[in-house]
């Protein structure tokens, strides 16, 4: 498998912005609790949002680059067996390209931003 470039993370709004303040992001409480921080692809964007962000407002949607990420990320089976990149370990902030806010309505739909193609 070709390891994609850019990788999201979708995080609070205000722990990414403190996150960013302090140069590193450890993770949501979820990602505290799995041992790693979970992200998608651009394809699986809007599936995760579906499933696991429905109703939430004030998310900052992150884009990563993924080569100074080093062996700490990893591609593991989630969903159907399909590979979700894992980073085992914190995200040092300098790897953040670029983060857009992002709303979810009642029904899991939401708008990506436009530069995702």
């Amino acid at each position: 498998m070709s390891t994609p470039a850019t990788i999201y993370k979708i995080a609070d709004a205000g722990e990414f912005a403190d996150a960013r303040d302090e140069g590193i992001y450890a993770g949501a409480p979820i990602d505290l609790q799995d041992g790693f921080i979970h992200f998608s692809t651009a394809g699986q964007l809007a599936e995760t949002l579906r499933l696991h962000f429905r109703g939430r407002r004030g998310l900052v949607l992150a884009a990563v680059d993924t080569a100074g990420l080093g062996d700490q990320l990893r591609w593991e089976p989630s969903r159907g067996g399909a590979l979700f990149p894992h980073l085992y370990g914190a995200l040092e902030m300098s790897s953040v390209l670029w983060t857009e806010g992002i709303d979810v309505d009642e029904d899991g739909n939401c708008r990506l931003p436009d530069r995702l193609g």
